[in-house]
């Protein structure tokens, strides 16, 4: 009996320990621009808290509608913020935890090996007969996507490229058309363009931001988080991207920055 009950006790230890584990990870679903910053951000967030994170990196439209259909994220990282408002309308995103941490940025790239000199033609780059194939999220879900459309509609060359279009699920597998020659030239982010593996493969030339609607990033803790147990520490998660060390993190990957973001 004694060593029944001792096995007993050990068992119910490892369960309030595996308990607490679960606990503190935090679940995070965040668009794929982010992937370089959030990264950084992450690192040392689980350096200085006793917090894991467990980051989930997509398109913001699938993320809103895994949301909707039950899954298991307590923090919702959008480049749109009104996917984030719509879960509000859904009371499915914790009350006041809604805000703008980034402003998100587009960008024409085009490889080294181009012979198109994109600086000094800018958006007629795009209509160079050596650009046969060109890379943008999917407008459908992805804000990078519906951004690079204004954008080309804006300069009057989208219907002249409709056809040369090359989707990416997200903004990163845009990206990744391009370093990989799946595509000749394409719009991404300005997060992604200036990490060390595409500054290094490639140029870029910054898309004035009047040519496309504003991009508002936003994030929330979700409902899910709650239920899950993850409250307490997808609340510290939240607060520590509004820290100024996180935003000098997303400043340097070419975000512009809310003055008050909470």
């Amino acid at each position: 009996m004694p060593g029944m009950r001792r096995i007993f006790a050990l068992g119910l230890l490892l369960i309030i320990f595996s308990g607490n584990a679960l606990a503190s990870e935090i679940l995070v679903a965040a668009a794929s621009d982010l992937s370089f910053p959030l990264k950084e951000i992450i690192s040392t967030f689980e350096k200085k808290t006793r917090y894991m994170v467990k980051l989930t990196l997509g398109s913001s439209g699938n993320f809103q509608a895994q949301i909707i259909n039950g899954a298991p994220f307590d923090i919702y990282m959008s480049a749109d913020i009104d996917n984030v408002r719509q879960l509000e309308k859904l009371k499915l995103v914790e009350p006041n935890s809604t805000y703008v941490y980034a402003i998100g940025r587009i960008v024409l790239w085009v490889p080294n090996r181009s012979p198109i000199d994109i600086r000094k033609l800018r958006m007629e780059s795009l209509l160079d007969r050596s650009a046969k194939k060109v890379a943008i999220a999917n407008p459908q879900h992805a804000p990078y996507g519906r951004a690079a459309v204004a954008a080309m509609e804006y300069f009057k060359v989208y219907d002249r490229i409709k056809p040369r279009l090359v989707l990416g699920e997200n903004i990163a597998q845009a990206a990744q058309f391009l370093s990989t020659g799946a595509a000749d030239i394409g719009i991404i982010a300005l997060s992604l363009a200036i990490s060390d593996s595409m500054r290094t493969s490639g140029r870029y030339w910054v898309i004035p931001l009047d040519s496309y609607p504003r991009m508002e990033q936003g994030m929330a803790i979700l409902t899910q988080a709650r239920k899950a147990g993850h409250y307490d520490a997808a609340k510290v998660f939240h607060d520590w991207i509004a820290t100024e060390d996180s935003r000098a993190i997303l400043k340097k990957f070419g975000f512009f920055l809310p003055e008050n973001p909470r």
